[in-house]
């Protein structure tokens, strides 16, 4: 069992059932043996009442004075005793009518043991000796045998009523005691990059459950700090390397402006110019994705026609697309309103567009397929390149993470789909890709609750 509640729901219910199986077994052979020692108290009240009987002279009596003497005294409890006297001289001077005719079995070396005889059932039998007659005394042992099979009967119907009661008892105090348990769960799944102040409640009854608490805020505390530190310096690198880049340019432009360079120099310097321009986008990346995770972007957020947002979008992009030398086709179904915003949304698709123009081969299709849908605009974009493992998929919208899918050996920055995750986010989205079942072909789906 994976849950930690069932578990120990479970081990209660095996304890407290176990434990009073135990107790049950036990009071078993406890109430047996009482019972018994009832039969023997019996049987030894009854040779006193056969003494009484036969007086101090009974060594004297002849066996008919004998037999009359101890009927009279047995006939009313024939129901209850079964009495055989047997003297080794004379041979059986006495039995009961109730016998009927049958010998009391002997167990030599034991005056007090059960035995069993034909007709009558078990009987719990003492033997008593009194100079020179053997007398034996038996009680029916069927009604304790009775009383002890109503005990099992009773004892399993409230074992089984103990294992009923004590899940419910048990998943009650699981729940309990694991309560602290999932609010811990609850706090630590609901602290993430953009909500890094928040903590777990610490319970004033100082336990391990306590401890667990401080120790994982804590933990919290050391990731807040180096989060802040990490955001700080991305942001304070992006300002602090936006002059340098602009000098460098500066001096680069006015060499190229001078005519002085040869032909060689003068390509170097293109080429220096460009990776400049790279770094500065990169710096502009990672500028906003700083101000994205301390949730200082501000979405201007409204309703607005999904279909009419497309139709000024679809221009562009069909030209960017036709442009590469790809086809473009695209889909909506729905005519509800969507709240976002379309300077940001245009974004997302844009980068989009831009990545799945880099994975497709020459003449492949793009496509944008809209719809609205169950309360979400779902926006997906298909291309015919190389599909992605599972794991490719989640780890693509990390930051500087490239793949080696890039048909036309495109040098991005890896920061495009990072920059999408955190605009879909800022409109409580999400976004994931998807590899096509066919083989080959990746769709990337953007959804936005309407």
């Amino acid at each position: 069992m994976k849950s930690i509640s069932a578990r120990l729901t479970l081990w209660y219910a095996m304890t407290a059932t176990s434990t009073l199986a135990c107790l049950f077994v036990a009071g078993y052979y406890l109430l047996e043996s009482r019972l018994i020692s009832g039969l023997d108290l019996l049987n030894a009240a009854e040779i006193r009442q056969i003494q009484a009987r036969l007086g101090t002279d009974y060594t004297s009596l002849t066996p008919e004075v004998i037999d009359k003497r101890i009927r009279e005294t047995t006939e009313y409890a024939s129901v209850l005793f079964y009495i055989e006297i047997d003297s080794p001289k004379l041979g059986i001077l006495f039995r009961s009518t109730n016998m009927n005719g049958q010998a009391m079995p002997d167990v030599k070396g034991q005056h007090v043991f059960n035995v069993e005889v034909d007709g009558i059932g078990e009987l719990r039998v003492g033997e008593f000796i009194m100079q020179p007659f053997d007398i034996s005394i038996g009680t029916p042992l069927g009604q304790v045998r009775e009383v002890m099979r109503r005990y099992i009967q009773v004892c399993v119907a409230l074992i089984v009523a103990m294992m009923l009661i004590s899940i419910v008892i048990g998943f009650g105090l699981s729940q309990l005691v694991l309560r602290p348990v999932r609010l811990i769960r609850e706090t630590a799944n609901r602290i993430r990059f953009d909500n890094l102040s928040e903590r777990i409640p610490v319970g004033e009854v100082k336990d391990e459950i306590s401890d667990l608490a401080k120790l994982l805020n804590q933990m919290f505390d050391r990731l807040e700090s180096s989060f802040n530190q990490i955001r700080r310096f991305t942001a304070d690198a992006s300002h602090e390397l936006r002059t340098p880049l602009s000098l460098i340019r500066l001096h680069a432009e006015r060499m190229l402006v001078s005519g002085k360079l040869s032909p060689v120099e003068e390509e170097a310097v293109h080429v220096q110019l460009e990776e400049i321009t790279r770094l500065n986008m990169i710096i502009d990346d990672l500028l906003f994705l700083s101000r994205a995770d301390a949730r200082v972007v501000k979405m201007n957020l409204q309703a607005e026609d999904a279909n009419e947002f497309l139709k000024s979008f679809l221009p562009d992009a069909m030209v960017l697309v036709e442009h590469h030398g790809r086809r473009f086709e695209h889909t909506h179904e729905g005519h509800d309103k969507a709240t976002f915003d379309a300077k940001w949304i245009r974004q997302v698709l844009l980068n989009l567009l831009t990545n799945a123009i880099n994975a497709s081969p020459s003449g492949g299709l793009i496509a944008l397929r809209s719809e609205i849908k169950n309360g979400l605009w779902c926006l997906r974009v298909e291309n015919e390149g190389p599909s992605l493992s599972d794991e490719q998929c989640q780890n693509i919208f990390e930051r500087f993470v490239r793949l080696d899918q890039d048909v036309n050996n495109h040098k991005g920055s890896g920061l495009g789909l990072a920059i999408c995750r955190s605009i879909v986010e800022l409109h409580r989205g999400k976004i994931y890709a998807v590899s096509s079942i066919h083989g080959n072909g990746l769709s990337v789906v953007v959804e936005i609750p309407i």
